[in-house]
């Protein structure tokens, strides 16, 4: 690549000023100068506190998918990487991957006339990088960003968004939808899961008629809480899997602070309609707990968001959280399956592959007080065993599996395991 083909050449600096040359606004002016000779006219310079997220989650989306809306200008310092090489490896083949970098480069979207550069910038006391927008003026920065929000709902329908707390705030990833969960998948109490399901298909109605009709404001919490294992996050995987309409996840760490929160729902605003997921959301810090509730309450704040909150350990719940309308509407206990969903849960993996219809029933009877979770290990148990022996011991199996669903209830576990340590011995 020539010298041409970046901004600014580290040939060009003489020593004598090199605390002063790539100082902000001399970056910023030579990128504008670069802009304007290619196209012919002046950019402006905006900020957008509010989409810049997204602008850039967009544009890598772009790069990668290789969409014809966004060009390369240029590449700002010749002496910055510009492009990333990863290399993916088999017995006999080591293909190189090479991608296209944000950062030190200036993209263009020519059907709405912005440019985007991500810029090191190098001052005398720090390194520091700027993410720059540039436009031709404020109408074509408007309908780039319907543009952006647009993409944003479309791509994200194959994703899940993560937020996740950090100490700087909330760091946003996504993570692609692999294992598709239905409906039908799904094990509950036919009257929960009919009315759960039938609360999120009205939400998510083109229409919207139900809420119109009965002049109902357009949000909805619901909590789901029981004991592990019993399909809390199934049933979140298969709403996810059955609507058309984002989702996102958020995960409450120690960091959770009133910046954060109002970041998330910021952020999950602009998505909306949408499912927004807060898993153990019992975890929510003491500290921050009535800026979360100031937030619900908040006239707009939750409009178009469907909130579901899961948890197990109820009792830790704040109350005023289930107490009052507007932040969790409905709670669904989703309790240990009761015999005839046993029943189902195992005839649905297909467990008469190895057993008959009478070992089964005796499995049932044995199996009571266990989890969905507990379910598919005494299925995964028995599979193991038929599989290596050609026969099954059911009794063995569910005794050992009882043994060990009581000892996880109390806590406890055989003495003689205190007297070895766990880990690394020195």
């Amino acid at each position: 690549m020539t010298s041409n083909n970046y901004v600014m050449s580290f040939k060009e600096v003489d020593s004598s000023k090199l605390p002063n040359f790539y100082e902000y606004g001399f970056v910023i002016h030579k990128i504008k100068d670069k802009l304007q000779q290619n196209f012919g006219f002046d950019f402006q310079q905006y900020s957008d506190d509010e989409t810049s997220n997204e602008i850039w989650e967009i544009l890598e989306e772009d790069l990668e998918n290789g969409n014809d809306k966004v060009q390369l200008v240029s590449h700002i310092f010749d002496v910055i990487e510009i492009e990333t090489i990863s290399s993916n490896h088999t017995d006999k083949v080591m293909e190189l991957i090479s991608k296209q970098r944000i950062p030190n480069s200036i993209y263009f979207y020519p059907d709405f006339q912005v440019a985007l550069a991500r810029s090191p910038i190098f001052q005398s006391h720090m390194d520091t990088t700027h993410d720059l927008i540039f436009a031709k003026n404020k109408q074509s920065l408007e309908l780039f960003l319907r543009y952006v929000l647009q993409r944003k709902r479309e791509y994200i329908r194959n994703y899940v968004t993560v937020f996740t707390d950090t100490e700087d705030g909330a760091e946003t990833g996504k993570e692609r939808i692999t294992s598709l969960v239905t409906r039908e998948e799904v094990f509950l109490e036919a009257h929960l899961k009919k009315e759960i399901y039938r609360s999120i298909d009205e939400f998510f109605s083109e229409s919207r008629e139900f809420y119109k009709k009965y002049n109902i404001p357009y949000k909805r919490g619901i909590l789901l809480y029981g004991k592990p294992g019993n399909g809390k996050t199934t049933l979140v995987k298969s709403i996810a899997n059955s609507i058309s309409a984002p989702v996102a996840y958020w995960q409450i760490t120690e960091f959770t602070s009133s910046y954060s929160i109002n970041e998330v729902f910021s952020s999950v605003a602009k998505m909306a309609p949408m499912v927004l997921v807060i898993e153990d959301i019992d975890s929510m810090p003491e500290h921050v707990r009535s800026v979360f509730l100031n937030v619900l309450d908040g006239a707009t704040s939750k409009e178009g968001i469907f909130l579901i909150g899961t948890t197990n350990y109820p009792e830790k719940i704040d109350p005023a959280l289930i107490n009052r309308a507007g932040r969790f509407d409905r709670a669904y206990e989703l309790k240990l399956p009761a015999q005839d969903l046993r029943s189902s849960y195992l005839s649905k993996k297909n467990i008469l592959q190895f057993i008959d219809t009478a070992d089964l029933d005796r499995i049932i009877e044995a199996s009571d007080g266990f989890s969905f979770a507990q379910l598919n290990e005494l299925y995964t148990s028995i599979a193991l065993q038929y599989h290596y022996e050609q026969a099954v011991d059911i009794d063995l199996i569910c005794s050992e599996l009882q043994t060990a669903n009581r000892k996880s209830k109390k806590q406890t576990w055989d003495s003689e395991l205190e007297s070895h340590r766990v880990g690394f011995g020195i």
